[in-house]
């Protein structure tokens, strides 16, 4: 058996990356509570939960579902879509912010 198929076949992943990450989530979450336990208020309120919110959705995704090992056409065909997804989303929410404002503008409140 040659020597890469020897590495593949035995590859695993160490411990302590699992145990850092978890402890890194752990972190993360309490910050999030501060937020509400500061009564933050506004957009900085959902700023921060937003950041945390992502900071945490993509350390479980990378490590825990073991993306950040996979290959860069993997990463693209299951981030992508999403992506692309969410970019829709905001562009018709634009578009309905604008319409709105447009009809009050002209037709009155």
């Amino acid at each position: 058996m040659d020597q890469t198929a020897k590495q593949t076949t035995n590859q695993q992943h160490p411990i302590g990356i699992y145990l850092k990450v978890w402890a890194l989530l752990f972190v993360l979450s309490t910050l999030s509570y501060m937020v509400d336990y500061f009564q933050f208020q506004g957009y900085l309120r959902w700023t921060l939960v937003l950041i945390f919110m992502f900071l945490k959705a993509g350390f479980i995704i990378s490590i825990f579902m073991h993306l950040g090992w996979e290959r860069y056409a993997l990463k693209c065909t299951l981030l992508l879509p999403p992506l692309a997804i969410g970019v829709l989303i905001w562009l018709m929410a634009m578009e309905a912010d604008y319409t709105f404002s447009s009809r009050q503008l002209f037709l009155g409140q």
